[in-house]
């Protein structure tokens, strides 16, 4: 290195001359490009591995910190990390966004529109994957000694395209130009065994032992990224594991000259770590996916144990170095793996192995619906995982005795509580193993929580009630106000200071402002700029004019019936016909935007993507409604398209049916930009109407106790159907052909099934939420009254941010404090 990059490196205050001359020499003897020959593209690779330099010396000093004083370290174990760009976080995070703007915008580049350059990670898809973004931002920013643990997917999820009105799924070949964000490390390679026989044996004290043998191996290599804090030097890592063939494995098929059979097995091995969630309605991607799991599960307990020996070898002390976080049941499987290594590798005797895990595990709920809830036929985890089954029996061994004990001749309580399901096919319930086997049980909600404790898992609680516990979830106002919305993010400083970068609490000082028309004003404009970007995006991707002195209407989430997107559809075909009914009517203009994928293999998420955009056909196309209601379906969103809803929106669609959303993390981010919220007394839509109050956000439908009642009671559809003649009209319509002219029976399927079961309650809560709507309709043409509702709603999102959430797990769950990270001479990132 240079005097000049040791400098930049190190911080030193780097010159517009020394970053200038930083990207170019990448640009130059890096990418061996010049001005000449360089792409947009090469731009922004030159920028990137200027800016990673910076980050390279603090993530040495941040890993040798925690090696030097010996810190507890929590290990966040994620199925899915939905990172976005890293860019522009890292810029804004290392407090540089300003500087690097200014340098290369003398040499006539726009980092912005580099930014726009960089793809979103592959690494996830919606909600529990941001919200594990957010938290390693938020530890890394609290300097908590923390690592992420994922699998690097090669081609994501998928890429969305929408072609005549519906999902069409392609790879998301996020990784084809390489990522200059990641780090590969040959020499962390864990070895990670399928299949095989389980062998027992005598060791030399007369106690049975068992050997797992004739496994099918396949290699598991680390790829790490940097995680930088705002405003600190903790770089902290994301570690994510690709699936290797084993060097052994290819040599034989080569050596037995089935040349094409030893392509097809490599092939076979690293389609582990190729997809996110493969389709698993057929028995081979149900199969994948458990291979998946145990994949990231076993790879990742293998790394905790390396990085627990360099400074112990006493296997007790485990629990007081490590705290390994289960995001959701997808890596339950470390649970057993952790038993399997303890009791078969270090020999530890059963009681011993079982305290240490409990006392390392804890594990974090996220949804509460039955078919969600992750069940393992015991069939095929007897073929992939015969040791882990084993284990696992052994543990719902001590469980049944357990519960005989409390709860003598209970046979239904047993049969419930059973790790092992009985009823049909037997399975492995990984929730029951989850509970079992940590010592933390959290939700994500505080409404959440209590449904977990009074009745999803009422059981367990009242063996263990110390073990629940609730944490909201929380976002990162870096990410989501700082960096996706600068002019709002300024504005807010100009009178409040920046204190809310790192404590969001701060926002509360908004308040006074809140009934100033001065600013009042300057907000409204500020929202307003942003809807004309958005406007631009929708007229260049979507070919749609749309208005931004229109309400923009937003509902962007994974497409599924419980969300209810289908009765937002029903509220836009509503006011169509009541636009067309009387046309010269006082409408508040409105577009409203829809977004998100539905699972490739879920046919009816897909119909309601198909019947959106059909829907958006006649209203955009027909010019008595056009000028007033906009129908807009964003294709392929992601964390970067995100990033440019949010700041736009006026009003947010948080409609789940109450008792169905564990919490929700768009409902906050939506709020912290300013847009008021339509919404269900569901997961944290009930903590935010308390922050905001009751007055500033629009509450319709059941409550969850309401809903079981009614279903308790015999809901019926119909009822409704015949009682609304609105609703009747509008279901009618979906059902009749209106917007499906070639195929009157294309939405059939929709319409059967709101009229036969409605499982998420749909008509029961349609009044409802039109009533609201009309309410909306009217705060929206009163344009000074509607900002001081949103400036209200921003400034109470304090309790919402992620820093918030992470202090409760630190201090409450994990036991871990923040390190002092000291620049160290000795380098070791591992």
């Amino acid at each position: 290195m240079t005097t000049l990059d040791t400098d930049i490196a190190c911080d030193k205050n780097p010159t517009v001359s020394d970053l200038q001359r930083s990207f170019l020499r990448h640009l130059q003897y890096t990418l061996v490009k010049d001005k000449y020959t360089a792409t947009k593209a090469d731009l922004y690779q030159a920028l990137a591995f200027a800016v990673r330099d910076v980050l390279v010396n603090r993530w040495f000093d941040t890993q040798q910190s925690y090696y030097i004083n010996d810190a507890k370290r929590v290990y966040y174990m994620s199925m899915e990390f939905l990172m976005g760009r890293t860019l522009g976080n890292s810029l804004i995070n290392m407090g540089l966004m300003d500087e690097w703007q200014d340098a290369l915008a003398r040499m006539g580049i726009d980092v912005e529109d580099l930014q726009e350059t960089e793809w979103d990670a592959g690494l996830g898809n919606g909600g529990l994957g941001r919200l594990a973004a957010c938290f390693l931002d938020s530890m890394a920013t609290m300097s908590l000694p923390a690592y992420g643990y994922g699998i690097r997917y090669e081609y994501g999820m998928f890429y969305q395209k929408i072609v005549d009105g519906a999902q069409h799924e392609f790879p998301d070949n996020w990784l084809r130009y390489g990522n200059p964000w990641e780090f590969d490390r040959q020499e962390h390679l864990h070895q990670i065994k399928f299949q095989g026989r389980v062998d027992s044996y005598q060791d030399e004290r007369g106690e049975t032992r068992y050997s797992w043998v004739d496994t099918t191996d396949v290699m598991a290599l680390a790829y790490d990224f940097p995680v930088p804090g705002y405003g600190n030097e903790t770089v902290n890592t994301m570690r994510l594991w690709s699936a290797k063939s084993t060097r052994d494995f290819e040599l034989g098929s080569f050596n037995q000259g089935n040349y094409i059979g030893a392509v097809e097995s490599k092939m076979r091995t690293e389609n582990i770590s190729k997809v996110l969630y493969p389709a698993d309605h057929m028995a081979e991607g149900k199969e994948l996916r458990l291979r998946q799991e145990y994949f990231l599960s076993s790879a990742t307990v293998q790394d905790i144990f390396y990085r627990f020996a360099k400074k112990h070898d006493n296997l007790a002390l485990l629990p007081e170095k490590v705290a390994i976080q289960l995001n959701d049941t997808h890596p339950t499987l470390a649970i057993p793996e952790l038993m399997r290594i303890l009791l078969d590798d270090k020999r530890l005797g059963w009681d011993d192995a079982w305290t240490i895990a409990v006392n390392t595990f804890a594990y974090t709920n996220h949804t509460v619906l039955p078919e969600a809830l992750e069940k393992w036929p015991v069939q095929m985890m007897e073929k992939i995982l015969p040791r882990h089954l084993q284990i696992i029996y052994r543990i719902n061994e001590i469980l049944v005795e357990v519960i005989k004990a409390r709860f003598p001749d209970d046979i239904d309580r047993l049969r419930r509580m059973s790790i092992i399901g009985e009823d049909g096919e037997r399975c492995v319930r990984m929730s029951h193993l989850a509970i079992v086997g940590s010592h933390s049980v959290n939700g994500v909600s505080a409404l959440h929580s209590n449904i977990l404790k009074d009745d999803l898992f009422h059981d367990f609680y009242q063996l263990w009630p110390e073990r629940f516990n609730n944490k909201t979830n929380g976002i990162t106002q870096r990410r989501w106000l700082k960096y996706s919305n600068r002019p709002l993010a300024d504005l807010i400083s100009s009178k409040i200071g920046e204190g809310w970068v790192t404590n969001l609490d701060d926002m509360k000082r908004l308040l006074p402002y809140a009934d100033d028309p001065e600013f009042q004003q300057r907000w409204i404009a500020v929202k307003r700029a942003n809807k004309v970007k958005l406007s631009d995006y929708i007229r260049q991707h979507n070919c749609i004019d749309v208005s931004p002195d229109s309400m923009f209407d937003c509902q962007t989430k994974r497409i599924h019936e419980y969300k209810r997107q289908l009765l937002n559809v029903l509220h836009v075909i509503t006011r169509y016909n009541r636009i067309k009914a009387d046309p010269g009517g006082d409408f508040a203009p409105r577009t409203v935007i829809f977004g998100g994928k539905a699972a490739p293999s879920y046919y009816m998420a897909k119909l309601i993507i198909k019947l959106i955009n059909s829907v958006g056909s006649v209203v955009n196309s027909d010019p008595e409604v056009s000028p007033l209601l906009k129908v807009v379906f964003l294709g392929n969103y992601n964390v970067s398209l995100a990033e440019k809803v949010f700041p736009a929106s006026d009003l947010s669609e948080q409609i789940s049916t109450a008792g169905t959303e564990a919490s929700g993390t768009g409902n906050m981010k939506y709020s912290l930009n300013g847009a008021l919220t339509v919404g269900t007394l569901d997961g944290a839509n009930i903590e935010i109407m308390e922050e905001v109050g009751r007055e500033n956000i629009f509450i319709f439908g059941l409550t969850a106790d309401q809903v079981t009642g009614l279903k308790t009671s015999g809901y019926q559809p119909y009822d409704y159907y015949f009682q609304n003649p609105e609703l009747k009209q509008a279901i009618d319509m979906i059902g009749n052909g209106s917007f499906s002219l070639h195929d009157h029976n294309l939405f059939k399927p929709i319409v059967d099934t709101l009229l036969g079961l409605d499982q998420y309650l749909l008509l029961a809560d349609y009044a409802s939420y039109i009533s609201r709507q009309e309410e909306i309709d009217r705060l929206y043409q009163q344009p000074l009254e509607w900002a001081r509702i949103s400036i209200l709603n921003t400034a109470a999102m304090g309790k919402f941010s992620s820093d918030r959430t992470i202090a409760e797990y630190a201090r409450e769950i994990w036991g871990i404090q923040p390190e002092k990270i000291s620049r160290h001479s000795r380098r070791d990132l591992n």
